[in-house]
């Protein structure tokens, strides 16, 4: 007979808007052990599994520590209060908790204080993007996202299922995944998993059960403003309202998201475990992506079955197509399924896609050793090239225009490059290879086509390296100390180290300005590359690895998305954080066309 052998969740601490999924082993009739369902639409010899959660509702109202969500809290900041700030940020759950936060929490406050001096309207112009209290605003919570169902029983039944001991049990499910929402924050969660008699509809045997930790609400990242950067020091901010891009103008987006299978307790030990599941992640980073309302989104790290399960039907109700170019395999030996690559998706109502080049560096390094290097030297160069990294370019048209009316009608074309340089430290002469390898790409569409240009990615090469005089100053010094290791002559004759495009740091636009919110800006720069201090932050390396770069004949910043100072950060140790969930920070500008004379 069917029978269950156990029960058990992943992650004991549930959060709002993220799927719990129990793992259930169970054995067949046949004594065959496995973990597939046998739901009652397909009983397996006369029985299948019944499934049940349950909200457990104390009498007592519980409120969650806003910086250690896992812990009850104990007292609550009444400036928060008097303030008006959402009340899931007032709550602490120790004396000491509130006191080693208050450098930061006091930011709140002055937030806050700024507002109501600029607008009177703090509320929204703070918390707009990101709903910190976890309601039904919130992107994953069932209210916001009607494909979200708990099982065929209604949500929040208003008959008591049960009451004992000061403490009511309603039924908020019948499937074997539940999502919490925003009405289980504080309160215990119940599974249950039965065999049932497929005619009697009967329990047959033990009934199996889990309860969870408290619901805790998912953490948001604080909204991050928007600096406008072409003369005029303002900030504006991105809500759910609307896009920050006026008309004639885009937005890029580039972000690492930090792929689910690099994400290990043992690389982010400082990043509690619930906050490092791909179920608590993917929301947090898809909440975070589609606020940013930008209107290209360069995405890597992105695994092949999270791309086709996840971002691409998820990203596509908000208005985006998306493209893809998994990384090869020649190296990676484990499940295809979790290689990750480039995506890229455009706001279906702003572009339409023209064409796709895909960028195999294995294949550019086969090639590469076939025309230049004898039979006997082939395996070692290319044990050394291959590294599976990849490169996509994809072409759009621009459905709006700022053409002035001397050029009625003209196509608005915009290439975007999107790639993930190799990775390794050593292998710097791979990774310059990599990136000179793209330019040359790029430059044979630029040759055919009069065309604007955007080079984005993680290029794992921090400012100043050769990799990044590269692309930022056209060629790399001869005596550059990255071409002192050469072995197999991938960068020789260092002069063909040149590309012909005009590209610039967008984030290099901070450097002009030196008032107000610019000139916070600005101490974030690098004073020597202008370019961010850090775009990567773990417990071991911050710096700056991630870019994107203009062609500065064909395109104007207009502004960018503020950059985070590193105290913020660090109150939660590093990235990834439950706050944020990945160990890059996401890197947003806004540009215009510039008209041009044909070159």
């Amino acid at each position: 007979m069917l029978s269950v052998l156990r029960v058990h969740l992943p992650s004991d601490i549930p959060i709002v808007g993220c799927e719990l999924t129990p793992y259930v082993l169970l054995r067949r009739p046949e004594k065959i052990v496995t973990t597939d369902d046998v739901p009652e639409s397909a009983p397996l010899d006369g029985h299948f599994l019944r499934y049940k959660w349950y909200r457990i509702q104390s009498d007592k109202k519980v409120a969650v520590c806003s910086v250690h969500p896992s812990e009850q809290a104990t007292l609550q900041c009444l400036g928060c209060v008097k303030a008006k700030i959402p009340v899931a940020k007032s709550y602490h759950c120790s004396p000491k908790c509130f006191s080693d936060a208050w450098q930061h929490h006091r930011v709140l406050h002055d937030r806050a204080a700024s507002a109501v001096n600029e607008n009177g309207n703090e509320e929204e112009e703070l918390f707009g993007r990101f709903n910190t209290s976890g309601s039904a605003a919130s992107l994953s919570a069932s209210a916001a996202n009607p494909s979200l169902t708990n099982g065929t029983t209604p949500l929040y039944p208003a008959a008591v299922t049960q009451r004992s001991g000061g403490e009511t049990w309603f039924e908020v499910g019948r499937a074997k995944t539940y999502t919490p929402t925003a009405d289980d924050i504080g309160h215990v969660l119940k599974f249950e998993c039965v065999v049932v008699d497929a005619e009697t509809k009967l329990p047959v045997g033990h009934v199996n059960t889990i309860l969870t930790s408290r619901v805790i609400p998912a953490p948001s990242p604080s909204p991050r403003c928007v600096i406008s950067v072409n003369g005029v020091d303002v900030m504006g901010h991105l809500d759910s309202d609307g896009r920050i891009a006026t008309s004639g103008t885009f937005s890029v987006l580039s972000y690492n998201i930090l792929s689910d299978v690099y994400a290990t307790s043992e690389l982010y030990s400082y990043c509690p475990s619930w906050a490092l599941s791909w179920p608590y992640r993917r929301q947090n980073l898809l909440r975070e992506i589609v606020g940013y309302h930008a209107d290209i989104v360069c995405l890597q790290e992105v695994q092949s079955d999270h791309y086709e399960e996840f971002f691409a039907p998820e990203l596509d109700k908000h208005g985006y197509v998306g493209l893809y170019k998994r990384k090869t395999n020649e190296v990676y030996s484990g499940n295809t399924n979790t290689i990750d690559g480039c995506a890229t998706f455009f706001r279906r109502d702003r572009f339409s896609h023209v064409k796709k080049y895909e960028v195999e560096f294995n294949k550019a390094a086969q090639s590469w050793t076939d025309s230049q290097l004898p039979s006997a030297q082939k395996k070692t160069a290319l044990n050394r090239l291959y590294k599976d990294n990849v490169a996509l370019i994809v072409v759009l048209e621009a459905k709006f225009s700022n053409q002035g009316a001397d050029n009625p009608g003209k196509r608005q074309l915009l290439c975007v490059a999107n790639t993930h340089v190799n990775v390794h430290q050593d292998l710097k002469d791979v990774k310059i290879w990599q990136v000179h390898t793209l330019l040359k790409g790029l430059e044979k569409i630029a040759a055919s086509a009069d065309i604007p240009m955007l080079v984005c990615g993680d290029f794992n090469s921090i400012p100043g390296s050769a990799a990044h005089s590269l692309l930022a100053m056209g060629k790399v010094d001869p005596l550059h100390p990255d071409l002192a290791a050469d072995p197999i002559g991938i960068l020789r004759p260092n002069s063909k180290l040149v590309h012909q495009l005009p590209l610039v740091s967008a984030y290099s636009s901070f450097a002009r300005m030196g008032v107000g919110h610019g000139l916070e800006q600005r101490r974030r720069l690098d004073p020597t590359t202008n370019e961010p201090l850090f775009t990567n932050c773990t417990r071991d390396f911050i710096g700056t690895l991630d870019y994107i770069f203009y062609t500065a004949d064909s395109l104007t910043v207009e502004s960018l998305l503020e950059l985070l100072d590193e105290e913020s950060l660090r109150k939660d140790t590093a990235l990834p954080s439950p706050e944020w969930s990945s160990d890059h920070i996401a890197l947003l500008a806004e540009f215009r066309c510039m008209p041009r004379a044909r070159r």
